[in-house]
């Protein structure tokens, strides 16, 4: 069977790419080669399963194939806890384990392993630094026997930031030694630097670190010829005359043949923080990024050659589109807090999704199963099944941001009510009564224009007609819009159930 290519395609199909490469929000990305294989880790804050990673043969093509943890081992993470949770994690590989270290900004730094990523055996996390305001670590085995660990810091926990800092790390990498030093200060030059990368490479230590914002910064890159320096600073790779702005934090990586690539997101709002792969050269014992300005750095480029790994592979993207046929939910999903296996049933049926109790905002709910936006522009058709709901059950399909909109179906007074809910989070939430709905089934479609404004169509009559009012998306606290199907009820009583035929991603024309 030919498997269904999502939205966005980054291979070219002609030996070329473009950027991105996942017009999805991976933020804060990083890389490591074993063997043939590519693996890289993103953030994923509050959701469960938390921490993807990702698989690729040749940097361009990707998949989700696991995620290091089902869920965030603490009880704050119930319920909804926007921008905190799994921050910027780092993906090593060392005497036969893949290493996944990654900060929870209020609880400390963590680390697990596995021995292969794609069969989604990770150990339990263990906490090598607990804490506040520890973020962004990344580790490094040097050739003498010694194991270190760097980290910036994040000022909302702290009440700093701009600052790296190295502590000694035990071999195993499950421990640190001691309390380490600070290494670089760049409040002078390179404020706001984070997201810090650790190499060796011709007997200098480099750390890459972007700096300047994640909106409109740059990409620094440290070197010294002692890991605690002195380390001297150069500015790598800038936006310059180019679209993509940041250019924010990511990682090094050497393919198979000796050429080098830097993957790193750029922040284009709505989408969150999308992924992009850049060339990389070496001149005087520097790197440049991008493509070379012949002034010592480079901008993003957005074609290039792919990159040589030795041979070529099928093109493939990350799974989006769903008609819930096996017997675990596809990996694209993610749900609004640590889950609850009473929340859902799959069969060969479909979805069903059981009406929680809550009278929080829909955005504050945490049985809300949701994904990434795959593109900029976008039709998404729900097809949902009625017949299961009970009085006080409201279920539908919604897309989450900061501002937010669901389109969804009522039960009240015996009756089925479409309804549209709009809201702000920490502000109020709306609902508007759009009209009776006679039927016990409903197609929804969700429209994604160019501007991230949501507009709603329902079928009827076999004819889509636009019902509500269309609205202007913002993205969410450090992520982008999320869309996807959602059951509550709002009385004190018990809920039906929804279910959930399919959830398909479509061009839009």
């Amino acid at each position: 069977m030919k498997e269904r290519r999502g939205l966005w395609v980054a291979d070219l199909g002609d030996g070329t790419y473009q950027n991105p490469v996942l017009y999805t929000d991976y933020s804060d990305p990083d890389i490591v080669r074993h063997e043939d294989d590519y693996y890289m880790v993103a953030s994923s804050f509050s959701n469960s399963p938390a921490l993807p990673v990702l698989h690729s043969k040749d940097l361009v093509n990707w998949k989700v194939v696991s995620y290091v943890m089902e869920k965030i081992p603490f009880s704050d993470y119930d319920e909804p806890a926007h921008g905190r949770g799994v921050w910027a994690p780092a993906i090593r590989f060392h005497e036969g384990l893949f290493y996944v270290y990654f900060p929870m900004p209020d609880e400390g730094i963590f680390v697990s392993t596995s021995e292969d990523p794609r069969k989604g055996l990770w150990s339990k996390p263990i906490c090598i630094k607990e804490g506040k305001g520890f973020i962004d670590p990344c580790p490094f085995w040097d050739e003498d026997g010694k194991a270190y660990l760097i980290n910036a810091f994040a000022k909302s926990r702290i009440g700093f930031k701009s600052i790296l800092h190295i502590s000694p790390m035990a071999w195993d990498g499950k421990s640190l030694l001691g309390e380490g030093q600070h290494v670089f200060d760049g409040h002078d030059t390179q404020p706001t630097i984070e997201g810090p990368k650790l190499y060796k490479r011709g007997g200098y230590y480099y750390i890459f670190a972007p700096a300047g914002g994640v909106k409109t910064g740059w990409q620094c890159v440290l070197r010294s010829k002692n890991i605690y320096g002195p380390y001297e600073e150069k500015i790598v790779m800038l936006q310059g005359n180019t679209m993509i702005n940041g250019p924010h934090q990511g990682g090094w990586v050497e393919t198979q043949t000796g050429q080098s690539w830097f993957i790193h997101f750029q922040d284009v709002g709505n989408a969150g923080r999308i992924v992009h792969l850049q060339p990389m050269i070496w001149e005087k014992n520097w790197p440049i990024i991008g493509e070379d300005t012949g002034e010592g750095y480079g901008e993003p480029v957005t074609t290039y050659q792919k990159p040589d790994v030795g041979k070529s592979y099928p093109i493939t993207t990350p799974n989006d589109s769903d008609t819930f046929k096996g017997h675990k939910l596809g990996l694209q999903w993610q749900w609004n807090a640590n889950y609850k296996e009473e929340w859902y049933h799959l069969d060969k049926k479909g979805l069903t999704l059981y009406a929680t109790h809550s009278k929080k905002p829909l955005c504050d709910i945490p049985n809300l199963l949701l994904q990434k936006w795959t593109a900029p522009v976008f039709y998404e058709d729900t097809t949902l099944s009625l017949d299961c709901l009970k009085e006080g059950d409201v279920a539908g399909v919604i897309s989450l941001g900061t501002a937010y909109t669901a389109l969804a179906i009522e039960v009240k007074d015996g009756c089925y009510h479409l309804v549209q809910i709009t809201g702000v989070r920490q502000e109020q939430e709306e609902a508007r009564h759009i009209c009776v709905w006679n039927a016990s089934d409903i197609l929804i479609r969700m429209k994604v224009d160019r501007k991230g404004i949501v507009s709603w169509s329902v079928k009827q009559e076999g004819k889509l007609k636009r019902v509500g009012e269309s609205i202007l998306m913002t993205p969410g606290r450090w992520v982008g819009v999320k869309c996807g199907v959602f059951a509550v009820n709002r009385k004190d009583m018990l809920g039906g159930s929804l279910k959930v035929s399919s959830f398909i991603f479509r061009k839009a024309r």
